[in-house]
């Protein structure tokens, strides 16, 4: 579902080099499309998309019966699982074909993510449901870049701007400025997503198309589940 579009995309056809990122949440996305120089670059698009069917409002929690409540393997969770699925690759791959229909190459896609812990190591029943539906809408998101024959990086949030800081060679406050400019004249939100995603899709024009590998820590209560 598009929220916001800059009306720039479809007059900037043949830009050299473009990327996408992605912040992933639960149940959509917001993926916002970059063109280069790295040094300069610009946004031409940006979205929110969904990667759960709204037909199926469950979708957008599958892991959940209720509130802090796993849902027990079942049926319906295989279905709903299935639907994400189904409907979330769906929606990636559209906006991928879309960017690229309007004559942008894309070269790359950054994501950006709140976790990257296996949920496996989490006892505590209500994180670990979250992290479980994490893990599953980020898969959604890479599965349908694999597919448009994209490279993917994935960064963990918190990582994020020290990272680009290091490998852009700015001060994070820099950057932040930076992020704070590209949305002037975006039509619609420039929030926290949306300036994640922006910078995801700077480091890949920039060349960065791996993130270093990030390991989240658990606290002791997470481990034991208290």
């Amino acid at each position: 579902m598009q929220v916001a579009v800059s009306g720039r995309m479809r007059h900037e056809r043949g830009r050299t080099r473009a990327a996408i990122g992605f912040t992933v949440k639960s149940g959509w996305a917001c993926a916002v499309l970059l063109t280069g120089p790295a040094g300069s670059p610009r946004v031409l698009d940006s979205r929110r998309i969904d990667l759960s069917d709204p037909a199926l409002p469950e979708s957008r929690q599958p892991y959940h019966a209720g509130f802090g409540t796993a849902r027990a393997a079942s049926p319906e969770l295989s279905r709903l699982v299935g639907a994400v699925k189904r409907f979330g690759r769906q929606s990636v791959t559209d906006a991928i074909r879309r960017y690229r229909a309007a004559g942008h190459p894309v070269r790359g896609a950054g994501v950006v993510v709140g976790s990257l812990i296996d949920p496996a190591l989490i006892a505590n029943d209500h994180i670990r449901i979250h992290a479980l539906e994490g893990q599953l809408f980020r898969g959604v998101v890479q599965e349908a870049t694999r597919r448009s024959r994209l490279s993917c990086a994935i960064w963990r949030e918190r990582d994020l701007h020290a990272q680009a800081a290091d490998f852009l060679d700015r001060s994070e406050r820099a950057l932040r400025d930076a992020l704070v400019e590209l949305g002037r004249g975006v039509g619609g939100p420039w929030r926290a997503e949306q300036k994640a995603a922006a910078l995801a899709a700077w480091l890949v024009l920039a060349g960065r198309s791996t993130a270093r590998p990030s390991v989240d820590s658990l606290e002791p209560a997470d481990r034991r589940g208290g």
